[in-house]
């Protein structure tokens, strides 16, 4: 076990060498994700800022820093950034998805689906299985360790009563917005569990940290360095783990609905099937 407690990002990754990494770094323009990309660039990983608001990606650009338009909230989006990436030739070996809306008022996406599943689920599963060939391809090339990083957030306690309400996924009625975000960050821990099922014999890491800072005051877990020191730590680390949760830099369990692989797998194929119908 490593443990560092609550520091910073940037300690946690200090004598690491990031040089001929590339990543892509998903709400990059701000919190988490902005100390997570200054962080990447510092260890000298060349860093796409996936972001929706370009301008503001744009801040602070430097030349380890790309920016590139991704509207979570459109599934078109997600197939465009991801289109555009592979025509570039980059190799990829790190992807992080820190981007999230949180107990929004009920919406539904242009996709037809519920807007925070969307946004903080569904873009990400589909931006996965987009690049998730990049990532072999460049994985095999290079003989390094891939890393797929999804910051979920201890609020996945707080979801729906059996998890995920696959019949009700777009039920104004039975709307919650909290509890929907809870149901959202258990989407990404199932997400986690079932592609690293489906990894487990190709050489790519797939980890999910703890991202969970500054949603209410009275609780006031984290700041976003400390935060931002999770992600930093796994996507850095030589030593990988996959399929594993982590929080504080150290290994922690998802509740028994985030182990649970039968409910994974259900999730795997809904997900599929809403992108399908998206799509007709």
């Amino acid at each position: 076990m490593w443990v560092f407690g609550r520091t910073g990002e940037s300690p946690v990754t200090t004598g690491i060498n990031g040089t001929g990494l590339t990543a892509i770094v998903t709400g990059a323009s701000c919190g988490l994700g902005l100390k997570t990309t200054r962080v990447l660039a510092l260890r000298g990983v060349q860093v796409v800022m996936a972001v929706r608001n370009v301008d503001a990606g744009h801040v602070g650009r430097t030349t380890e820093l790309d920016v590139m338009k991704l509207d979570l909230s459109s599934l078109a989006s997600v197939r465009k950034l991801s289109s555009e990436y592979v025509s570039t030739g980059l190799p990829l070996l790190i992807l992080i998805y820190n981007a999230g809306i949180m107990a929004c008022p009920f919406s539904i996406s242009e996709d037809n689906v519920e807007l925070q599943f969307t946004i903080n689920h569904l873009g990400h599963f589909l931006l996965t299985n987009l690049l998730l060939g990049t990532m072999k391809k460049t994985t095999h090339a290079s003989n390094k360790e891939g890393r797929i990083v999804i910051l979920r957030s201890l609020a996945h306690i707080f979801m729906y009563n059996g998890g995920i309400q696959f019949d009700k996924i777009n039920d104004e009625s039975e709307y919650f917005g909290m509890r929907a975000y809870g149901q959202s960050k258990l989407a990404n821990i199932l997400q986690a569990k079932e592609l690293a099922r489906r990894l487990k014999v190709q050489n790519l890491e797939l980890h999910v940290a703890d991202g969970l800072a500054y949603v209410f005051v009275k609780f006031a877990l984290k700041n976003a360095e400390q935060g931002a020191a999770t992600s930093c730590f796994l996507e850095l680390h030589p030593q990988g783990v996959t399929g594993k949760h982590f929080m504080d830099c150290n290994f922690t369990e998802p509740n028994s609905l985030g182990k649970d692989m039968k409910l994974a797998k259900k999730l795997w194929e809904f997900s599929l099937s809403l992108i399908y119908q998206a799509r007709t």
